[in-house]
């Protein structure tokens, strides 16, 4: 799915994705069948909050949204490589 991404990377997406009592993605049973969707949104969520300044627009009051938009084209950039 993501020819690109360094082994160590998706190593590391996958370990928080699957945290016991996180919630997220990876802890759905869709995320541990390994469903294709649930892969995608760990991956872009990582790239979202590792690769961009996401989590600084929120700090800033962005709403969660527009934060979204505002750093689409970088995640698009960074999972295309």
């Amino acid at each position: 799915m993501f020819p690109g991404c360094p082994p160590e990377r998706a190593q590391a997406i996958a370990r928080h994705a699957g945290a016991r009592g996180s919630g997220r993605v990876g802890r759905s049973a869709a995320g541990r069948a390994l469903d294709h969707e649930a892969v995608a949104l760990a991956v872009l969520a990582s790239v979202r909050h590792e690769d961009t300044p996401y989590d600084e627009l929120l700090m800033a009051g962005v709403p969660r949204d527009q934060a979204r938009d505002r750093v689409r084209g970088a995640v698009d950039r960074v999972v295309t490589r």
